[in-house]
């Protein structure tokens, strides 16, 4: 059964020797990685063959940046979101693996609300649904997976009041989000525990929101509806956020059944 997760790591260069352990010790066929902050060059591709894993990165210095690994080899379909060919921040990566097409997202953050950063955020959204109206329309099965900077719901943030100013809880990103899930796609987690409360995957390094468990789930694994009927059980690994110079985000993760002969 393929195992595939997501998990922003904030760095992979800062976060290196803790992204190799735990990879070495999950073993995900395919782990899509955000915000690693650095150009394609910078990027630790001979560590993680070493480990056994392909790279397929989408680099950008300092700042965004996504990659796929993967044990199997990677057959490129896009590193750039269709719908604006100026667009120069590196947060979208789409492959196909193993005969699975797997997609890589860091959305954009959108605060402070009102300024060109909020619209960007909801520009880039619309792309998103139209490449997967694309992709629906092909009848290609697929996982979309990352960080959307999307706080869905007021369950999934442990004080909605204090983000009701906040670009991932305003009305236009949350109908956006619907109107994405409601082309037919499906919440991984949601669908293997309904009802889950402070199912957290990010906790800010402010406030001491870790040990006190404020957190919010931005980070997700949606599947189209032929991978819906084949997820087998998804999870979140809070264990490596309790680590030294851990990332922000933890890894979110899906195990599929074997596609039918």
């Amino acid at each position: 059964m393929p195992v595939l997760a997501t998990w922003n790591v904030n760095s992979i260069r800062a976060r290196l020797p803790l992204v190799l352990d735990w990879t070495e010790r999950a073993r995900p066929d395919v782990l899509l990685l955000q915000e690693i902050k650095t150009e394609n060059a910078g990027f630790p591709e001979l560590e993680f063959k070493a480990i056994g894993y392909n790279s397929l990165v989408v680099g950008q210095k300092s700042y965004n940046g996504v990659a796929l690994l993967a044990r199997a080899p990677i057959q490129p379909a896009l590193t750039a979101l269709p719908g604006a060919q100026d667009d120069a921040q590196a947060r979208y990566v789409e492959a196909d693996v193993a005969g699975l097409r797997v997609i890589g997202l860091y959305l954009p953050n959108g605060n402070p609300i009102g300024t060109e950063k909020f619209a960007y955020k909801l520009a880039w959204m619309e792309r998103l649904i139209a490449r997967t109206k694309t992709l629906l329309g092909q009848g290609i099965p697929f996982l979309m997976a990352g960080d959307f900077n999307v706080i869905p719901t007021d369950g999934d943030v442990y004080d909605a009041k204090a983000f009701a100013s906040d670009a991932l809880a305003q009305p236009e990103t949350r109908k956006l989000w619907r109107s994405l899930l409601n082309l037919g796609l499906y919440d991984a987690f949601s669908l293997k525990h309904p009802g889950a409360q402070r199912a957290w995957t990010f906790w800010d390094y402010q406030a001491g929101a870790w040990p006190r468990d404020l957190g919010l789930r931005i980070d997700f694994i949606l599947l189209s509806p032929g991978l819906a009927d084949r997820l087998a059980d998804c999870g979140i690994d809070r264990e490596p956020r309790g680590k030294e110079k851990a990332s922000d985000h933890t890894p979110v993760w899906c195990r599929l059944s074997e596609a039918a002969p």
